[in-house]
Formats: structure tokens, sequence, C-alpha cells
């Protein structure tokens, strides 16, 4: 097995740079840094050398703007799923579409992919260079993480097909079975054979089916583990014995939902004990009592074989949700802290060109994309690290109405988008930002449905409920419906949608966590997702939210007035050890009037420190190597006992251990919150 991680001295860089010293350049800084390159002379040998252990890849955009790209589109479309070779494209007219037109090209074609304009400083090289690297650590750790989740998936079929044994499951809701090859071959079925809840009962022997239905019906009531013996009849008419065994699953409301289990085909042991019987009447007569505390003592093996076996689901149900919300809650962190960095520059830049109504328009446009996904990182971070959502009042058709432009933009110009809105609908109680991630997932999952185009049709409606239905409880919701044209879904893919990681796009094209999370978001609302679909008529999402009783929050940003702002010019210490962060903050604070220096360590922000004398604030990011943002706060309050600190972290709180109260800046900020906190925290150090 791979390591998790490849050292420095592991790493290749793919250079392609046949003109000029573009490629002498980049080698030296990448040799200067620590990491190893190697030269592809011709596209030809450039794509020949692409592979899984390449870290990542460095090209001029001379080099492919006449070059036939088919080989290498076709290199990088058959990556394996957890695999996306970061690209760093040295160009002289930068990365955006109205100064470089090719580089919406080669964004098309590369995918994950930098531009750097020439000419480039070294550090802003090593810079992207580095975090290039860090992105392809994090895809060897998922591909490790994922083999090892297969791994345990195979050694599991290997033991149930080791001793025989058939799985089952039944929805106590719908009563659907799903059942394995093995288990359908014990009531003499073949694997192809459909295998029903009703052909279950009509494979019981008559006199058996009540024994079975009672059996059921006290697991349900009880709790108690479902284990009985009964006959079977097969299609050829004769008689078998199959043992069954299961335990009962519950919602979190403690309603009974599913019986997952095991059977046997016990028929050869069933009928030699009945002949053993028979010779063993008399002997059993005299032995009675010590068969009576035997047969006490077996249920005594198997309870705690039964209490084994349920502990043993129960943590590899956890480490797998651990090793899930670990991968999850790194790739969040890491990408939230790259939206931090465009969402900075971004300000700054709309501060520029103030003058020009395209610049502004293109820029709101990639601010509002910015802070979405900024919203989806902080739902990412919640799912790793099980955070409560924020929970107010919503307006559904508000939300619709003001997501209609982002919509539109999303699915492209061959989709159209009608929406059916109610003039008036009760407002449902939910987080509003998760609401407009699962709206936005859904239509995006409906567009790619559609790949020759279509109509998505997004409506809402009201709906009461007056018994329970399923996991919804008696009341009124609000449900936001999301249909599409596309190619639908079978029912066995159906059932799965909602699973982690399943999916059914192609490799590379889908994590298989957008229903999961939609549906995780939904049950943490009291409501539910549903899906329904016909194979090639489309599908129809309904997200079941209840409605408040409440009236609707409108969100509202408080924006504290220039005239009212009382900091002057501060000498801040701003610390954070990734570059591009760094040096979005310190154009951020040094536009905000400020004196800023610069740190990337804790050891170097204590040198600073020591050796530069007093700051009137130090502002860390938390998530650091070697010394955290709290033990550096801890060790500057050592030295200045009355130092303001703000400490930026992206997770909803800072972990425990601190010592003593610090001003939180939530990961990624924009200027006016950075100056909004700064000033909150000197107003909190003068009392």
């Amino acid at each position: 097995m791979r390591s998790k991680a490849i050292p420095n001295r592991e790493a290749i860089a793919l250079i392609h740079a046949p003109l000029g010293r573009d490629a002498q350049i980049a080698g030296s800084l990448l040799s200067e840094a620590g990491i190893l390159s190697k030269n592809g002379e011709d596209i030809s040998a450039f794509v020949a050398s692409l592979n899984e252990d390449i870290a990542f890849a460095v090209v001029t955009e001379e080099a492919l703007r006449s070059a036939d790209l088919r080989p290498l589109s076709a290199w990088i479309k058959s990556q394996p799923s957890w695999s996306d070779l970061p690209f760093i494209i040295l160009t002289h007219r930068g990365g955006g579409p109205e100064r470089n037109p090719c580089a919406a090209r080669l964004s098309e074609v590369l995918g994950n992919v930098s531009f750097i304009e020439r000419p480039f400083h070294a550090t802003t090289f090593i810079s992207v260079a580095s975090s290039a690297l860090r992105g392809r650590r994090r895809q060897y750790e998922a591909r490790l993480r994922i083999e090892a989740l297969d791994e345990g998936e195979r050694r599991l079929q290997t033991a149930l097909d080791a001793g025989r044994l058939g799985a089952w499951e039944l929805d106590l809701m719908t009563y659907a079975l799903i059942t394995s090859a093995t288990c359908r071959r014990i009531f003499g079925r073949s694997a192809a054979d459909a295998f029903t809840y009703d052909d279950l009962l009509a494979a019981i022997h008559p006199d058996d089916v009540e024994k079975m239905k009672a059996a059921v019906r006290t697991t349900i009531e009880t709790g108690s583990d479902y284990a009985i013996e009964y006959r079977t009849v097969w299609p050829d008419g004769s008689v078998h014995w199959a043992e069954i065994r299961a335990q009962l699953y519950r919602d979190r409301s403690g309603r009974a939902i599913k019986l997952v289990g095991v059977s046997a085909d016990v028929t050869v042991r069933v009928f030699s004990e009945e002949q053993q019987r028979r010779l063993n009447e008399l002997l059993e007569e005299r032995v009675a009592e010590r068969t009576e505390e035997l047969h006490k003592a077996h249920a005594i093996v198997m309870a705690e074989v039964a209490q084994r076996e349920h502990a043993e689901a129960q943590l590899r149900q956890a480490q797998k949700m651990e090793a899930i919300g670990q991968l999850t809650g790194g790739v969040a962190h890491d990408f939230n802290n790259l939206l931090m960095a465009v969402l900075g520059n971004l300000e700054l830049l709309r501060k520029h060109v103030d003058g020009d109504a395209k610049a502004v328009r293109l820029i709101d446009g990639a601010l509002q994309g910015a802070r979405r996904g900024a919203s989806l990182t902080q739902r990412l971070l919640a799912f790793a690290r099980r955070q409560d959502l924020r929970v107010d009042p919503v307006d559904l058709g508000r939300l619709v109405g003001e997501m209609a432009d982002l919509m539109k933009r999303s699915v492209g110009t061959g989709i159209v988008i009608e929406t059916c809105l109610p003039e008036r609908l009760d407002p449902v109680l939910a987080d509003s930002n998760q609401l407009e991630l699962a709206l936005l997932n859904l239509v995006v999952n409906a567009r790619d449905a559609m790949p020759e185009g279509g109509t998505i049709r997004i409506s809402l409606a009201e709906t009461t409920l007056v018994k329970q239905d399923g996991e919804l409880a008696p009341g009124r919701y609000g449900v936001l419906s999301v249909t599409d044209e596309g190619h639908g879904m079978d029912e066995d893919t159906l059932r799965k949608a909602i699973e982690p990681f399943f999916s059914t796009k192609e490799l590379g094209k889908g994590t298989g966590l957008g229903l999961s999370m939609i549906h995780g978001l939904a049950l943490q609302l009291q409501g539910t997702l549903r899906l329904s679909s016909v194979p090639g008529k489309g599908t129809t999402a309904e997200l079941w939210i209840p409605v408040s009783n409440d009236v609707a929050v409108v969100p509202e940003v408080a924006v504290v007035p220039e005239k009212d702002r009382e900091v002057g010019l501060l000498r801040v210490l701003l610390v954070d050890d990734d570059f591009l962060i760094a040096m979005s903050s310190v154009d951020m604070l040094v536009d905000l009037g400020h004196e800023v220096v610069e740190a990337h360590s804790g050891k170097e922000a204590l040198a600073n420190l020591k050796e530069n004398g007093r700051f009137d604030l130090l502002i860390t990011d938390y998530s650091m190597p070697e010394m955290t943002g709290g033990e550096l706060a801890k060790a500057a309050r050592t030295l200045f006992p009355d130092l303001p600190i703000l400490i930026a972290s992206g997770y909803a709180d800072l972990p425990p251990g601190i010592g003593f109260d610090v001003a939180k800046l939530g990961k990624p900020y924009t200027q006016q919150q950075l100056a909004m906190e700064i000033e909150r925290v000197l107003r909190g150090a003068q009392t």
C-alpha cells in the first residue's frame, strides 16, 4: 500500500515549456523549494509522462495554443475518481476570459488549473506550486481511504459467502425486501429471480407463516433480536428449513424502520436432529434437568454473541462515518482558505474599477459565486463536525426568487427553468443558507440528467399531514419540488441515491455527496427528502420542511458607517501559513490604512513580537503546523498581557483549551467584516 502522503523528495512536477528559458527557471525554482521536476520536450512526450505519481504539471500557454489537445484531454478524463491533476499555466495575459479568451478553452480541457501571469515573482510561483502539491497529497489520501472502504466491503462479502449466509433487508414502512443472491437460493430461487416480501410469505410453509409474522411483531414491539427457524417450500415442491436472524433499526424518534439480517439453509441439521431426537427420547427424560441448564447457558454464548456482533457493527459504522467526516472536513477547510484569498482580492479589485460597469458586474458575479462557495464549505465543515444548523423562519418564495439568476447561470443556455410559486405561503423553519445550497444542488443534478437540454420545473406548495407518514410527523409542511425531463432512475438506483458517495455520474464528474447531504439537512430540520423517478421520463425531488408559525426572517447585513468608526492607524501583526491568504489579508489591512507586519508561522510571529516591540493588534490563523493560533495567542499574552488578539478560523467554534476569551473572525471574511471585528476587539480591549 502506498504511503499516506508524498514527501517533498518524492514529489515530481512535470514541465512542458519548449520555448525560451521558462522550463529552466521553473525547474530551478522548484528545486530550491525541494520539489523534483522533469521536462516533456514536446506535447507527445509530455502526455506520455503523465501518470498517477505526477504531483502537478507546469505548462506555458503558447505550448498548448496550437497543439492537438485531444490526447491530453483523453488522459484527464480517464483519471480515476480520486484524481484531479493540478495544472499551472504560465501566461502573458492572465487567466480572465476578457484578457485571454484562450484561458476558457484551457480551463475546460484541463479542469484543475491555476494561471500565473508573466513576469511573475518567485514567491508567487512557489506558493501556487505548494498549493497544488498539497491538493495532490489530499487526493492520494482520498485514494487510500476509498481503497480501505472497498477492502472492508470485500471482506464482509467474503465472510458471508464463506459462511453460506444470505443477506437481506426489510423496510418496515413499505415492506420492500432487498435480498442477496445467496439469500434467494436458500428459498429455492435463482440469483436472477425477483423476490418480494409477498414472494417470501408464499415461500414459507403455510403452517409456519403465522409464527413468522408473530416473531416480526415481537421484534418490532420489544426491540429484541429476530431469530426464527421455519420450513420453506421451494418451487419444485420440496420442503427445506431456513434459519433467520436479524436486528431492528429505529429512526431518531424511536420508530422501527427496518430489519437487517442473515439467513441460512439448515435443512440437513434439522433433519438430523429429528432422527437423533427419536433415538434419544428415553435419555432426555433422565437428563431433563441438566438439559434445561444447558439451554439456559446456551441462550446466555448466543446473547453475548449477538451483543458483540451489534457492538462490532456500531463500531464499523462509527469508523466509516469518522473517515468520511475527516476527509470532508479536511478538503472543505482547505477550500475555505482558498476562497478567503479569492474574496479578499475580488473586493479590493472592485474598488479600482468603479468606473467600469462591465468589470463591476463581472466582479460582483464572481463575488456572489465565491460567497456561495463559502456557504458550501461551511455546510461541509458542519457535516464533518456535526454542528447545529442556524434555524429561522424562511420565506421559500422569496428564497427561490432571489436565486433565479444564479440558477439560470448554473444550468446554461440549453436548459429552461420554469417556476410555479403561490402568491403567499407560510414560512418554513430552516437554515436559509443551507436551503439555498440544497436547491442549487437539486437544480444542478437536474441539469446533469438532461445532457441534450430540457426544462426544469420548480414549484412550491403547502401540505398538511393528519397522521404519521414515513419519517414525517403530523403537521403542516412546505414542499419544494424540482422536476426534470432527464433519463430518470430505476428502483434499485433510486434506493441508493441518498447513500454517501453513490453517484450515477461517470468517474470524476460527481462526489456522490449531494443528495446525501440534502437528505441529512432535511432530517435535521425534522423533514425529509423524497425522490420519485421513471426511467426515460425524469425525476422529481421533493424537500419537505415543517412550517413555522413565526414571521420569515429577512437577512440583514450589519454595516458600520465610516464616520462612526473610531479605529485609527494601527500597527498590526498578521500571521497565516498560507501565503495567498496572508497576501490578501495584508492588502485589505493596508487598504484600510493600517501598518502591517506579516508572519507565516507561530515561531516567526513570536520573533517579531520580541524584536519589533509593541503591536496594536495580533491577527492569526488558527490551523497552522507546529504551533496553532491558540498556542500563539497564549505565548503572545505572556509577552504582552493586554495585547488585543483576533483569531481567524473556518470552523464555527474554536477548540477549547486556549485558557482565555479571544475574538474570532470567521473565514472567509470580507474587508468590511475584518474592519468591524477589528473595531469590536479594540473596543473590548479598551473596556
